[in-house]
């Protein structure tokens, strides 16, 4: 999997969309890391390439509160609609988890599953 942040994504407009075709055609899988952070353009996700969609974890530590909920919520329902795959980034407690699956969240990351391990 090649993992390219949003404000990267951004950044580099002009070349990603061929660069990101290119993984694709070799059956690389992609994803858009910390999105949430900068501008958050859903347009851009229809144009790129991606199979992934990394949801920051600062809107999941506050998914609890009903704004942080629905933005969340709202990412993952455009996700769905594209056809991409969520994932939930700093899951930290059994709460967080609970919502995020109520909202059909497709994979979790975060200390509550497990902490990172050394090699």
């Amino acid at each position: 999997m090649f993992e390219i942040t949003e404000s990267s994504a951004l950044n580099f407009q002009e070349n990603i969309v061929k660069i990101l075709s290119v993984l694709s055609d070799f059956r690389i899988k992609v994803a858009i890391d910390d999105f949430g952070t900068g501008y958050s353009s859903f347009i851009y996700l229809k144009r790129y390439s991606i199979d992934y969609l990394k949801i920051d974890k600062i809107p999941i530590d506050n998914i609890e509160k009903d704004e942080d909920k629905q933005i969340v919520k709202a990412i993952i329902s455009m996700t769905k609609i594209l056809k991409i795959m969520t994932i939930a980034e700093g899951v930290e407690t059994k709460e967080q988890l609970k919502i995020l699956k109520n909202l059909g969240c497709d994979i979790i990351q975060g200390y509550y599953l497990g902490r990172p391990v050394s090699s």
